[in-house]
C-alpha cells in the first residue's frame, strides 16, 4: 500500500504536529494542567494506532523533496494575530488530519478506522476547550480603566470622559444600570467616538447586545448577568469578556468559561456595593499566585490614597470609579494614579534578582 502509507504519513505528521501545538499552548500560555494531560493522552492514543503498522513502513514511504505540495501556499497560512489564532488553526489541522486517516484506514482496517474516529470526536472536544480557554486571545493589560455612571459624576459625563483620556486612562467601561436599551446604545457609541480615536478601550457592563450593536471593545459580566459562556455563543470573537470575581472559584469557573480578563474585587468598601464585603489584598495575591497570565483588573474602593497596598500585592490593572466620578477635578485624579502606577511599574522593570 505504498500510496496509501504516503497519505497515512503525511496526515499522521500534520495531527500530530497540531496536537504539539495546542499541548504547549495549554501547558505554557494557559498553565491548565488538566488540558494539557487530555491533549498529551490524546496524542499518545494516536501514537498507538499507528504502531499498528510495520515499523518504519510510513516513514519508508515519505518522499518530501519529490512532494508536489510543499511549493504550494497561500498568504492566510503564514498569518496568525494571536494565540487563540494559532489554536484555531491547529484544531483545525488536527480534525482535518484525523479524517483523512479515518478515510484511508476504511480501505484496509475498519477497527482502525473506527479507533480513528474515536480520536477525532474527542479531538473536537478538546479544540473546543482550548479555544474557550484562550478567549480572544487579544485581551491587553490595561494599567487603568474608569467606569463610567453618569448619575455619579460631579462634572457632565462628557466632560469626566474627555478628562479621563486627557489624564491616561486605557479602558472605560459604561455602567448604566438604569438606563433604557436605546438610550445605553447611543451613551456607548458616544463614548466610543471619543475613545478609539485615542486607542482606548470601551467596554459595556452587563449588556452584551448592546456592546455588539454599538460594537465596543467588550462586554464585563457579573456574577447574575449572562453566562460567559452564552456571551461567546452570541459574540463569538468580536467582544472581549470580562468578569466580576470575588474568591478563586469565581474565578476559576470564569476563567475556565473563556473570560478574557477578570475584575479581581472588592478591594475596599465601596459606596456602589455597599453590601459587598471587601475581599481585600489577599484574595488579589491569591488570584496572581494561581492566574498570573490572566489579566485582571482590582476593583472596589480604590483611590490614589490607597493604591499602593495593592502595588505592594503585585496589581497590574486597576478600576476605579468614585474616586474620579465624584471628583471635580476627574483628569487630575486620572493622571495622578496613572504617575503612581507607572512609577510601580518602572521599578519591577529595573527590578534585578537577588
Amino acid at each position: 500500500m505504498p500510496r496509501h502509507a504516503r497519505i497515512i504519513d503525511a496526515n499522521a505528521n500534520r495531527a500530530g504536529e497540531a496536537l504539539r501545538v495546542m499541548e504547549d499552548l495549554a501547558r505554557f500560555a494557559l498553565d491548565d494542567e488538566s488540558l494539557s494531560r487530555d491533549l498529551k493522552t490524546l496524542r499518545h492514543h494516536l501514537r498507538d494506532r499507528l504502531d499498528q503498522f510495520p515499523p518504519g513502513s510510513l516513514t519508508a514511504s515519505r518522499n518530501t523533496p519529490g512532494d508536489v505540495g510543499t511549493s504550494i501556499s497561500t498568504k492566510r497560512e503564514m498569518q496568525r494575530a494571536n494565540l487563540a489564532d494559532l489554536a484555531m488553526a491547529a484544531g483545525k489541522r488536527l480534525t482535518e488530519a484525523l479524517r483523512v486517516l479515518e478515510e484511508l484506514a476504511k480501505l484496509f482496517d475498519v477497527e482502525l478506522a473506527t479507533g480513528v474516529e474515536r480520536l477525532r470526536y474527542a479531538a473536537y472536544e478538546l479544540d473546543r476547550r482550548l479555544q474557550t480557554r484562550l478567549g480572544t486571545g487579544r485581551a491587553p493589560q490595561w494599567p487603568l480603566c474608569v467606569l463610567l455612571t453618569g448619575s455619579h459624576c460631579v462634572r457632565s459625563w462628557r466632560e469626566v470622559v474627555t478628562a479621563c483620556l486627557e489624564g491616561g486612562a486605557t479602558c472605560l467601561q459604561v455602567r448604566e444600570p438604569e438606563m433604557d436599551a436605546r438610550s445605553l446604545l447611543e451613551r456607548v457609541r458616544e463614548v466610543i467616538a471619543l475613545a478609539r480615536p485615542r486607542g482606548v478601550s470601551v467596554i459595556v457592563n452587563d449588556r452584551t447586545d448592546i456592546a455588539m450593536a454599538a460594537d465596543a471593545d467588550g462586554v464585563h459580566l457579573g456574577t447574575g448577568d449572562l453566562p460567559i459562556a452564552e456571551a461567546r455563543r452570541l459574540a463569538g470573537r468580536t467582544l472581549l469578556i470580562g468578569a466580576s470575581t470575588h474568591d478563586l472559584a469565581e474565578a476559576r469557573a470564569a476563567i475556565d468559561a473563556g473570560a478574557d480578563y477578570c475584575g479581581v474585587g472588592a478591594m475596599f468598601p465601596t459606596a456602589i456595593k455597599p453590601d459587598r464585603r471587601p475581599a481585600g489584598a489577599a484574595y488579589l495575591r491569591a488570584f496572581l499566585e494561581h492566574f498570573p497570565q490572566v489579566p485582571h483588573l482590582a476593583i472596589g474602593g480604590i483611590t490614589p490614597e490607597n493604591v499602593p497596598a495593592l502595588l505592594d500585592a503585585g496589581v497590574r490593572g486597576i478600576a476605579v470609579s468614585g474616586c474620579v466620578c465624584e471628583s471635580p477635578q476627574p483628569g487630575e485624579v486620572v493622571r495622578e494614579l496613572r504617575e503612581v502606577l507607572a512609577g510601580a511599574a518602572k521599578e519591577r522593570a529595573g527590578a534585578t534578582p537577588d
